[in-house]
This record gives structure tokens, C-alpha cells and sequence, in this order.
């Protein structure tokens, strides 16, 4: 099997195998960043995007500091939803699976909406490592079920994510009753100022490291602006999904409520429609995220907290139903398609009053294509903003018009308007000149 550069970090050899056994041959840049300051036993906080391998940049490490001789929990990894705690408890099982027989690592993933009384059971013996919810995580070490005081490393994945959801007081609780020398790694999209008082608390001096994304989005992603134009919101949307006739599209709402109005309105209409917000219980959530991926929808609406943190594989098309008020969520959406080398669409309709917010998205990289839907047929239009930039630029020449028309030593009545006229005049002839 080809060797992997991962093998310079001196990882154990069922670790390394494991690694070549997931195909990886190259650090990426925050696991290059990280890995030796974890295995040093230092506290980090890694700030970047997701698909930049966080996920492993902490499990490696943490996976050769377990000794699976001590049968007690070593290691807490907490995560804001329980679809992200089960992708990381899947990513621990296809290490540990390469453990020698006679020294297994064992993980357990413990999240709300599960039977508890069957989680207390499991927890007769204690697992080396232990992924899963704050609330759920929380709720066991009550039940003197769960006993985190003999673990010395604690992770905090999406810990923005964590703030928003009203989870940072659950993993406080977590943490302290943990050991005094706490290792914590917390990985973050985004540092927010609420975030930092809890940080302070339990990281001295911490190791930091930002992955700045070399694009904000994937290269591979296509941009592509639609003017909504006074239609019907719904029915465009309907129209630029069948002519799109994705192999799986997700469609973003900002609200739960939209969500809701949007895919009772495309199932109405014929489609088959998955949807992904906060309001599902937890069954009707498992049991969603089960039909997504045996692949029964080709079309899913979702609201940003539920979709924050999923893998769905085999997004083809993102569709911004409204852009989200906070702009970096748009790259949180459109980053769930052009996954893993493949290229992908994300469109967004758009009204006039979204105009600000699409020129601070180009100011952040993002390259627009500007089409519209026309009988059924994608076509190319001018650029979306270039009435607004003709504009600006002829708003700059007209103070140099007004200087280079002299103004005669003598006002007559009528001046000002004259010399608009004569401004206006001039503003056409460039513009016939730019056509020509």
C-alpha cells in the first residue's frame, strides 16, 4: 500500500494503517498546524471552514494518547447536533477497527432523543473515548452513569455552533468536572466575542491556528444569480429545479417557518420533498437523515442551524431561497455541494434590496453568474449589478463635466437646468460610445 506522509508524526501502527485504509496521503494544513501541539498534550483552538479535516486533525491524535489498558473515559469529544456526533463516532470506528485484538480502543456516542436506560446500561463499562451531545452527555454524568473525571482531554467541534444553540452552559458543566489540567481542543468556524469569557476559563494560552479558506468557496462551485423579477417566489423555484433536475439539491431558508411554506408548496406541486429544521423531533430527524441518504429525495429544504455540521454526500445544486442575514453562512451553505473534487451550482434568486449584500459576497471573492429561466431555456444576462455600476461611475464624472463646461461670466435665468441638460447629454454620448 503507498506509504502516507502522515508517518513523520510517529503514530502508532494501527493508526497509520487506518489512515492509509481512509486513503489519506497528505496532511492538510490545519492537521500539519495542530497534530504536534495535541500529541505534546497542548490546548488548541483551530479556527477554519469545514472540509479542511479538523475531524482528523484531533481523532489522530487523540487516538495514540488513549491507553487501552486503563478502563476508564479518557478522552470527551462534544458536538452541537446529533448528526455531527454520529459522523465523528463513525470516523472513531474506522480507526479503532484496526486496534490490535489484544488492545482495543472502545468509543461509545451517546446523543438526546435515544433511550437513556439503554445508554446507562452500555455504560456499565466505561468506554475509552465518549462522543455525543452536551445535553445527553450532561444528563449521564448525573445519573453517576457517565464518569468524565478521569479524562484528560475535552473537545468542543463547531463551538460557534455550540454558542448559538444555548449549548456552551451544558459543556461548561462538562468541563468542570474534568481534571485541573484540562487538555481542550476547540475547533470553530468563527470566534465569536460570547464565545471567548468561556475559552479564558479553561485555556491557558492555548495553541491558536486560522486556516484562512485559499477561496471562500470551493473552486469548483459555480455562482449563479437569478432575478426574481416580480414573479411568483415558488413557482420560480419549482422552474429552476426541474430545469436543473439535480442529483440531490438543497434549499435554504432563513426561518423554520419558510421552510415549512416552501416545501409544502413544491410537494403540492409534484416534487418529493425532504426538510431539515429544528422543529422535527428526534425521530422524525433520524428517520429523515436515514431517507436523505438511502437517496429517496432528490430535493431537501433546510434551515442553516439544522444543515450546519451534516455531511450529506452527493449534493449536486445549494438553491438560496432568501440569502441569509449573516453572509457567512452562505458559504456554510453552498460548501455542502463540489464536495470531494466533484463541481456543483449554487444559485440564489435575488430582489433589488439584496443588492448590498451581493456586493460585499463579491468583495469576499465570490464570482457571479447572472442568468435567468426563460421558457424552461438557462440564459446569460449582463452583469447584475452593471446598471448600479454605470451608475456610481457617472455619479464620479459628473463633478469633472460640470468643470470642464465653462460657466459663462454672466448667469442667465435657467443655469442649473441648462447645465444638467448639457451633463445628461453628455452621459449619453458615453454611453453610446462604451455600446459601440
Amino acid at each position: 500500500m503507498k506509504e502516507t506522509l502522515f508517518e513523520r508524526f510517529s503514530f502508532q501502527p494501527f493508526i497509520i494503517e487506518a489512515i492509509k485504509q481512509l486513503g489519506f496521503y497528505k496532511p492538510t494544513e490545519i492537521q500539519e498546524r495542530l497534530i504536534p501541539s495535541i500529541l505534546r498534550g497542548e490546548s488548541v483552538i483551530g479556527q477554519s471552514q469545514t472540509g479542511t479535516g479538523k475531524t482528523h486533525a484531533y481523532l489522530l491524535p487523540i487516538m495514540e494518547k488513549i491507553d487501552p489498558s486503563r478502563a476508564d473515559v479518557q478522552a470527551v469529544i462534544t458536538a452541537p447536533t446529533r448528526e455531527l456526533a454520529t459522523q465523528i463516532y463513525h470516523e472513531v470506528l474506522k480507526i479503532t477497527k484496526h486496534c490490535l485484538p489484544d488492545a482495543p480502543i472502545t468509543a461509545r456516542c451517546f446523543v438526546g432523543g435515544t433511550d437513556k436506560q439503554k445508554a446507562i446500561e452500555k455504560l456499565k463499562k466505561q468506554p475509552h473515548i465518549v462522543i455525543g451531545t452536551p445535553g445527553r452527555m450532561n444528563d449521564l454524568i448525573r445519573e453517576h452513569a457517565l464518569f468524565v473525571h478521569t479524562a484528560a482531554m475535552l473537545v468542543v467541534d463547531e463551538a460557534d455552533l455550540m454558542l448559538d444553540m444555548g449549548f456552551i452552559v451544558d459543556v461548561d458543566q462538562i468541563a468542570a468536572k474534568m481534571p485541573k489540567e484540562l487538555q481542550m481542543l476547540v475547533f470553530s468556524a468563527t470566534i465569536p466575542e460570547k464565545l471567548k469569557p468561556f475559552l479564558k476559563k479553561y485555556m491557558e494560552n492555548p495553541k491558536y491556528v486560522h486556516v484562512a479558506p485559499k477561496q471562500v468557496a470551493a473552486e469548483k462551485i459555480e455562482h449563479v444569480l437569478v432575478p426574481l423579477r416580480h414573479r411568483d417566489k415558488i413557482k420560480l423555484l419549482y422552474d429552476m429545479l426541474v430545469a436543473y433536475n439535480p442529483y440531490l439539491a438543497i434549499v435554504f431558508t432563513n426561518t423554520k417557518k419558510m421552510a415549512d411554506e416552501v416545501a409544502d408548496a413544491l410537494n403540492e406541486k409534484g416534487l418529493k420533498v425532504g426538510i431539515l429544521h429544528g422543529d422535527l423531533t428526534p425521530r422524525e430527524r433520524k428517520k429523515m437523515m436515514k431517507q436523505i441518504r438511502d437517496l429517496e429525495f432528490q430535493y431537501i429544504v433546510a434551515t442553516d442551524l439544522a444543515a450546519r455540521g451534516i455531511d450529506i454526500e452527493g449534493v449536486s445544486h445549494v438553491i438560496n431561497y432568501e440569502l441569509p442575514h449573516d453572509l457567512d453562512f452562505y458559504v456554510h451553505r453552498v460548501g455542502r455541494t463540489a464536495r470531494a473534487g466533484y463541481t456543483g451550482i449554487a444559485a440564489t434568486i435575488y430582489e433589488p434590496s439584496d443588492q448590498d449584500m451581493l456586493t460585499k459576497l463579491e468583495k469576499k471573492g465570490i464570482v457571479f453568474m447572472h442568468r435567468d429561466l426563460v421558457r424552461g431555456e438557462w440564459e446569460e444576462l449582463a452583469p447584475w449589478n452593471e446598471r448600479s455600476k454605470r451608475a456610481k461611475q457617472e455619479d464620479e464624472l459628473e463633478p469633472l463635466m460640470k468643470r470642464a463646461l465653462k460657466k459663462p461670466k454672466q448667469v442667465k435665468p435657467g443655469y442649473k437646468k441648462k447645465l444638467q441638460e448639457q451633463i445628461e447629454k453628455q452621459k449619453k454620448r458615453l454611453r453610446r460610445l462604451k455600446k459601440k
